[in-house]
């Protein structure tokens, strides 16, 4: 059995983005998030803007330990997330690993 992604880490990716084949499969790993416009997203709705802001904050951790950002759109009880790597031009497998290290804090 492989690794499960939230627990794998991103590593410098070039060439290629993932394909419809290997999105599929990486997508059926990570509940509501949706492929949109090349990027890897999802909205997480709070109660108030100090959650919102304390997941931003946890999200922020994630990204700079993984040493890959998403773009995010924050208000006061919603932040978007959005990922993708522009070393491919599209998706890579680091975008699946950091959806799913964001999903492990919702457990």
């Amino acid at each position: 059995m492989s690794t499960p992604l939230h627990l794998q880490r991103c590593q410098h990716q070039a060439g290629q983005p993932l394909g419809p084949t290997e999105l599929t499969a990486l997508l059926e790993q990570v509940q509501g998030w949706t492929v949109t416009d090349g990027a890897l997203q999802q909205c997480f709705k709070f109660a108030d803007f100090r959650h919102t802001m304390a997941f931003v904050n946890a999200v922020a951790w994630i990204a700079n330990e993984q040493d890959h950002h998403p773009d995010m759109a924050v208000s006061y009880n919603r932040c978007t997330l959005r990922w993708n790597t522009h070393s491919v031009n599209g998706l890579s497998i680091n975008d699946f690993i950091c959806a799913a290290r964001v999903d492990a804090l919702a457990s």
